[in-house]
Parts: structure tokens; C-alpha cells; sequence
């Protein structure tokens, strides 16, 4: 019922049971009485106290001695052996309870010269009141040197005094720390970087300005300011203002757990997150042009560290170039291998179907059009606050892996510098890979990384087996059986279409117009939408999706809140960019604008000159017009006749030029002879005198 070394709380005092005896009597010591000796109390007398609430049990004070391992040789350690076997006589006696008792055999131990009284009882008062043990007995050196509480210099400055250097320092006194307190605020507690050095420099500098009187030699020193700095600042303060906010939660800050933990199994979260390669690349089409670095995507499972997807290419890390990757990660990847000869089974890579989540940067994955991953499909957005990659550890870290297995030995890896001395050579000159070889090296290195690559620090659950291997795909084979099941299916067309990038077309009778390329499909002709009537009723625009690298076709959504969708294809009025990527056609669209803006000059000084020389003709033309002296009703009612003048004359001067241009060339055209009747009729239209001399119209109409 009672165990020994309990504390019991009796009407306020604290009391340590020590012994039982036979007769149902305990042995206890007041463990708060300098002057404590071990008291008897009846065993039904300690039942009656703890009945009536006067007596109950409370925590041990002196319970972290228990845990106390002084190192062997120190002070602490000796003292406390020797001390023990001082007082071993005493507490080892059955009967050290009763006072005659101890008090022989303190006497012995005292005329043997081997300790004084006064140290015997403290000892046994000590060993009893703390718990029996031998550390009950350990020296209490932690209570020594006031800690925590602040030394204050009067008359000498603390610490040791100088030995080699002059002067005797100074005292450091409210005014001092407050200017140390300002220049550590200013310069160290910062993200600055500035050294403790630095800072006490510009310590000096403020000093000597407020006491010009003191010599350098008695300057506080720069021990005296870094003791205020460590006294003042713990390591963790440091830390957290010497680094930015950012830096701090990316790099500095304590993980409190594992990215395993937030997820159940197989496909229950891929991470995504683009880099530019450490390599210069040549052209494909021509191993003499240097291309640059390309930009690789990676899409990783979380629970099994396999990589599901992967795009490597030269367009910049955006929505339009993660699709790609996306679109790998849950489709079947033999095809995509076997366009760069490489042949693989299902098995071989298995990551096929729909994750649970999704986790982006807020670049890639933030916006409406990713919106339909979660409603359409049920897949999770999950966007990192900016600049935290270390939330994206999985991913972050395959850039690293993946790269390194070709850096050792390819060629146009890029290094620290671009010249490595003088007369070395610029890495860039060394670029030997193709985008097409650096995919297969990319790809083999995926496959091997998935299949066969130990993860050594891969945190286990409880339920996985021992036997199992910590490879990418035996993790995600054991997962899909003991966890979450398979990934679910997805048609790839359409989830390919309804994650493509989407903007506003116009339409028109000449098709739906997008970038500034039309486009037909046979479902608009079917709804009669090309028609050239104001009368059709024809929405005035839709929302068009497109692939960026294919311009030939557009997807058009006709329905609200819908990913049904018409294929429309080029039209033959935008055929000069057929076969071409949208970011062809905006190059080509950016320098027609190019030209169109320089043309524009030129059109613009030509019709300047152009009106210059009307209004000189005009002007000419008003000039020489003579008085009239006729009436309007003469003038107007002449219109006719001055007209067929005009045109005889005008006739006449043509045929005239027509006979000079045949002789000159050798032929010669007989027109038919009229009659004096014919030649006498000069009303006939123009109709008539086609009919009647179809040579001489045919002339004439060929000079017009």
C-alpha cells in the first residue's frame, strides 16, 4: 500500500518514507527541515491522516538526481564516493532510527578523526531527505556563480585584467549596453551578414564620437561587446534575425515531421516543379548551333519517390509546358519512349491514372484554367507560398539526383565560372548533346532511378514489411495493394483538351478567329454560322483552347460550363501558317507588325506627295479654264454631244497608236470597209458597234 521513498504532504510539510517495520510502523523524515531526524509513525496513523484529507501523496522533488551521471574523475563525482562511504556505517545499521544507536556510531567515526559531527548529520540528513541514493549526495554546483542573475562592475571592470595590451579597458555600464544594444539591433540582428567584427568597429565609431576625451587603449573591447551580444541573444534569436523570413523557413527552420505522413499511398499527392539543366545543348537539325540550357519538369509521387512524368524541352517553366508533364504522368509512357528507341513494358513504368493531389508552385498551378483538374476530375491544387521549395522536398531533390548521373563525364555541363583560368576554355564550346540525346539519358537514368535506385533514408511505416525493398517501384506496387488501390482512369484526349490553355475567340462568316488565325469546322457550317446575313444568329465569340506547339487546330468549348468540344481546323485563308507552333505564328505576327510600322512611313510620305501634286493640277486646271459665255441651259444641254466628241478623239488617238505600234512590228490589220450608210449613222451604242464590228471592239477593249 505504501512504498518506500514516497512523498506525502502532512498538514503542509513534506515527509519521505524511509523504512517499514514489522509492527506496522513507517520510518519518515521531514525532506524541508534543516534539522530533520528520521520520526516513527504508526501505519493506521498515516491511513487516518490520508481518510481525513490532511495527508496525500505528491512528486517527488529530488527525482532528477535519478538521472544525474557526474563524469568519472570530476569534483562532483569524488565527493559524492567519498561522502557515501563516510556515512555507509550509519545507514547501513537496521536500527539507524533510534537515536542511541546513531549516535555511537557517530561517535566512533568522529574519534576516528575521520569527519566532524556536524558534516555527519548533514550527510545523513542530505542522503535520507533526497531519496537514499548515492547522487542525493552530489555536490550542488548548478546553485554556484548566481546564475542568471547580473553582475554589476563598480569601481574595476569585470573579468580578467589585460596582460599584453595597454589601458584597462572600461566598465560597462547602462550607457555602454545601450550602445552596444543600438549597434547590435543596427548590424547584427539583421540579414545583413555584417560580422561581429564589422559591427564593433562601428561601435568604436560612436563611442569615440560621444567621449573624444577617452583614449582607444580603455575602448570597451570587442570580448566585452561579444559577451553582450552571447548574454544577451540566445543561438535560436540569432538565427532567426540574421536570416529573412524566407531563407529561414526554406533552410534554417526545425522539420517537426515527413513528407510520408501527409500521404496514404500510391498517387495520394504528386509533387511538380521545373529547372533549367546544367548543360548547353546543339541544335537537332544542326550540331553546329548551340540551343542553350533546357528547362526539365519533373512530376513525383510522394509515397513511392517515383517519378511519373517528365518534359524536357526549350520553352520557359509555365501552365502551357507543365501540361506536357502532366499529361505524361497519368498516361502510358511506351509511346513516349519509343519515339527516342527506348522500349519498356507497362510494368516498367506503372504510373498511370489521376492523382489525389496535386502540389505546384503558385506559378504553374494557379488560375481558373487548372480549376478543371478539380471539378471536372477530382484532383486536389495544392500551391506552395513562394520561395518554400523544401515544401516540394521530393521534387526539389530529384534535380539534384537525376542531374548527377550525367554531370561527371557530359560534355557542356556548366561549372562555377564560364573560363575556368586564363587560356581555359569556355564550357559552352563543348556542348556535344542533342535535346534528343539528352532525353534518352534522362529517360534511362528515370527507368533506372524507378526500378532499381535504394532509397537509404526512405521513412518507413508501421504496417510495411521488412522484406519489402525501399525501390520507387516495389513502394508503389506494395501500395497499390495494401493502400489506396490503383489511380483512376482518364481518357488522354480529353484530358489533355480540357487542360490546355484557353482565351476568348471571335467569330465571324469567315470562321472563329483566334491570335489573329481563322479557323472552320464542319459543326459550324452544320449551324449555318459562316453565312455572310446579319440575319444569323451566331454567337458572337466562345472560349477556344489551343496547343501551343500546333497551330493547325483549335479546340472550340460551344457549350457553357461544358467540355464537350468541336474541332476546328486551319482555314484557307490563314494557310501561311499552316504546320506552324503559336509560338511561330506570334514571331511571324510580331514582324509583319514590324513591317506594316515601317511601311507605314513610306504610305504616309506618298500620300503627302500625292495630294502636293492634285492640288498643283487642280490649281493649273482652275487657271487655265476660260471665261463662260454661255448659259447653264446650253452648257448642260451639250453634255452629250461634247461627250461623243470626246470620245471620237479618244478613239481616234488609239487607233492611231494601235497602226504605228503593228507597222512597227510587221503586221497589219485590215478593218473591214463600212458603207456610206454605216459611216453616216453615228448614234449607235456601244452595244451595237460590238455587234457590228467585233475586230475593232475586241481592239479597243484590249487598250482599255
Amino acid at each position: 500500500m505504501f512504498r518506500i521513498n514516497d512523498i506525502y504532504n502532512n498538514q503542509g510539510k513534506e515527509y519521505r518514507i524511509l523504512k517499514e517495520l514489522p509492527n506496522d510502523v513507517f520510518i519518515w523524515i521531514d525532506i524541508n527541515e534543516t534539522i530533520a531526524l528520521p520520526e516513527l509513525i504508526k501505519t493506521q496513523s498515516l491511513v487516518d491522516l490520508i481518510e481525513e484529507g490532511e495527508c496525500h501523496l505528491i512528486d517527488d522533488p529530488y527525482q532528477y538526481l535519478l538521472l544525474q551521471s557526474p563524469e568519472d574523475g570530476t569534483t562532483a563525482q569524488i565527493k559524492r564516493d567519498e561522502n557515501y562511504q563516510l556515512i555507509q556505517p550509519i545507514i547501513s545499521n537496521e536500527l539507524y532510527y533510534l537515536p542511541e544507536v546513531r549516535s555511537k556510531i557517530i561517535n566512533d567515526i568522529v574519534s576516528s578523526d575521520k569527519s566532524t559531527n556536524q558534516t555527519l548529520y548533514r550527510l545523513i540528513r542530505k542522503y535520507w531527505q533526497r531519496g537514499q541514493i548515492p547522487n542525493a549526495l552530489l555536490p550542488n554546483y548548478k546553485n554556484s556563480g548566481a546564475k542568471g542573475k547580473k553582475r554589476i562592475a563598480k569601481e574595476k571592470k569585470l573579468g580578467r585584467p589585460r596582460v599584453y595590451k595597454e589601458g584597462t579597458a572600461a566598465i560597462i555600464n547602462t550607457d555602454v549596453e545601450r550602445l552596444f544594444s543600438m549597434i547590435i539591433n543596427k548590424y547584427l540582428l539583421n540579414d545583413s551578414k555584417h560580422t561581429i567584427v564589422y559591427a564593433y568597429r562601428k561601435f568604436k565609431a560612436m563611442y569615440r564620437s560621444l567621449n573624444p576625451e577617452i583614449d582607444d587603449e580603455n575602448f570597451p573591447s570587442i570580448w566585452q561587446f561579444k559577451y553582450f551580444y552571447n548574454k544577451e541573444f540566445t543561438s535560436v534569436q540569432k538565427l532567426k534575425f540574421r536570416h529573412n523570413k524566407i531563407s529561414y523557413n526554406k533552410d534554417v527552420r526545425q522539420l517537426r515531421s515527413t513528407v510520408n505522413t501527409q500521404v496514404l499511398g500510391p498517387g495520394s499527392r504528386y509533387e511538380i516543379d521545373a529547372t533549367i539543366a546544367d548543360i548547353y545543348l546543339l541544335s537537332d537539325s544542326d550540331r553546329q548551333s548551340i540551343v542553350g540550357r533546357p528547362v526539365i519538369y519533373f512530376v513525383a509521387d510522394v509515397f513511392s519517390r517515383m517519378i511519373a512524368g517528365v518534359y524536357i524541352g526549350f520553352e520557359n517553366p509555365s501552365y502551357a509546358t507543365s501540361i506536357q508533364a502532366l499529361k505524361m504522368a497519368v498516361t502510358d509512357k511506351q509511346n513516349h519512349c519509343k519515339k527516342y528507341g527506348i522500349d519498356i513494358t507497362a510494368d516498367d513504368w506503372p504510373c498511370i491514372g489521376l492523382p489525389d493531389a496535386i502540389l505546384a508552385d503558385r506559378g504553374e498551378l494557379l488560375g481558373h484554367q487548372i480549376e478543371t483538374l478539380e471539378k471536372s476530375f477530382s484532383v486536389r491544387i495544392e500551391n506552395t507560398p513562394p520561395y518554400r521549395g523544401d515544401l516540394k522536398p521530393v521534387v526539389e531533390r530529384y534535380f539534384k539526383t537525376m542531374q548527377s548521373r550525367f554531370k561527371p563525364f557530359a560534355p557542356g555541363v556548366v561549372t562555377g565560372v564560364k573560363e575556368k583560368k586564363k587560356g581555359g576554355r569556355d564550357y559552352r564550346l563543348d556542348s556535344t548533346l542533342t535535346i534528343s540525346d539528352f532525353t534518352k539519358i534522362m529517360i534511362n537514368s528515370i527507368l533506372i532511378h524507378n526500378n532499381t535506385h535504394q532509397l537509404t533514408h526512405y521513412d518507413r511505416d508501421i504496417d510495411m514489411p521488412s522484406s519489402l525493398p525501399s525501390i520507387p517501384r516495389e513502394l508503389w506496387n506494395w501500395g497499390l495493394q495494401h493502400r489506396t488501390g490503383k489511380l483512376r482512369s482518364v481518357s488522354e484526349e480529353d484530358l489533355y483538351v480540357a487542360l490546355l490553355p484557353r482565351k476568348k475567340a471571335t467569330l465571324s462568316d469567315l470562321g472563329i478567329k483566334l491570335f489573329g488565325i481563322y479557323y472552320n469546322s464542319a459543326e459550324m457550317r452544320k449551324q449555318g454560322w459562316l453565312h455572310r446575313k446579319n440575319t444569323i444568329n451566331r454567337p458572337k465569340s466562345l472560349i477556344a483552347a489551343y496547343d501551343p506547339i500546333d497551330a493547325n487546330k483549335i479546340y472550340i468549348f460551344y457549350e457553357k460550363n461544358s467540355l464537350n468540344y468541336w474541332e476546328a481546323h486551319l482555314s484557307d485563308r490563314s494557310r501561311e501558317f499552316k504546320d506552324c507552333s503559336f509560338w511561330e505564328v506570334w514571331h511571324i505576327q510580331d514582324e509583319q507588325k514590324k513591317t506594316v510600322a515601317q511601311q507605314e512611313i513610306g504610305s504616309s510620305l506618298a500620300l503627302e506627295q500625292l495630294e502636293i501634286e492634285n492640288e498643283r493640277i487642280i490649281k493649273q486646271a482652275i487657271a487655265a479654264k476660260s471665261n463662260v459665255l454661255q448659259t447653264k441651259s446650253a452648257q448642260l444641254s451639250n453634255i452629250n454631244d461634247h461627250r461623243e466628241q470626246a470620245r471620237n478623239t479618244e478613239r481616234k488617238d488609239r487607233q492611231e497608236a494601235h497602226y504605228a505600234k503593228t507597222a512597227k512590228n510587221g503586221k497589219i490589220i485590215q478593218l473591214p470597209k463600212t458603207s456610206s450608210k454605216d459611216s453616216a449613222n453615228t448614234t449607235l451604242s456601244d452595244e451595237d458597234l460590238a455587234l457590228k464590228y467585233p475586230i475593232y471592239h475586241n481592239i479597243d477593249s484590249d487598250d482599255e
